[in-house]
């Protein structure tokens, strides 16, 4: 529980780097923190593919959180390099032995998708502090659409913090070795795209 950082906190205290958080906050802003662990969480994201950063999370998460929805994006208009459904499907086989995790497609607008599932938490990945601004932005945008959602920061373990989608498709179109970076069944899945491609 010690990498979570409230978007909430964050309109009250300074800035803090997330690993130490727990260090600073006084028992006012610590209640607050618990509290919100208690409601369901949804994880979103396009998951293109999934990588063992959003893994690491997807696992940590699951052991704070009572419910966790790990929500896969269309991303339509991106044209994503891997199918809606295949995104969806190696998420499943990924975290599907996870105790309180389901994985749900959704393509409307995040903060009605929260709403209709009755969550109260957005969660989000934090690799570095160059995501920050985007995601703060963010979350102050969603925070300003309902006021009865909140946004948690949870950051990768240090070793992962590194590995992006982006990077692992970029590694796999050169034929590189992504295995250290993704789940088996995404290496697989990526080694047939290639396959497909090369025909």
């Amino acid at each position: 529980m010690s990498n979570v950082l409230s978007h909430s906190l964050l309109t009250s205290i300074p800035f803090f780097y997330s690993f130490s958080i727990y260090n600073t906050l006084d028992c006012f802003y610590m209640q607050m923190v618990i509290n919100e662990m208690k409601q369901k969480a949804i994880y979103p994201g396009t998951f293109d593919p999934v990588t063992n950063g959003h893994i690491d999370i997807i696992t940590r998460a699951s052991t704070i959180f009572p419910e966790l929805i790990v929500a896969v994006a269309s991303n339509k208009n991106k044209r994503p390099y891997l199918s809606w459904e295949s995104r969806i499907s190696l998420l499943e086989e990924s975290v599907g032995h996870l105790t309180g995790v389901r994985v749900v497609g959704f393509d409307n607008l995040l903060i009605d998708f929260v709403l209709e599932q009755n969550a109260g938490i957005i969660l989000r990945g934090l690799r570095a502090v160059s995501d920050f601004e985007y995601e703060f932005q963010l979350a102050g945008m969603n925070r300003k659409l309902s006021k009865k959602v909140e946004t948690l920061f949870l950051t990768p373990a240090e070793h992962l913090m590194y590995i992006s989608s982006t990077l692992v498709r970029e590694i796999a179109a050169l034929n590189g070795d992504i295995s250290q970076f993704v789940p088996p069944n995404v290496v697989r899945e990526l080694k047939k795209r290639q396959n497909e491609r090369s025909l």
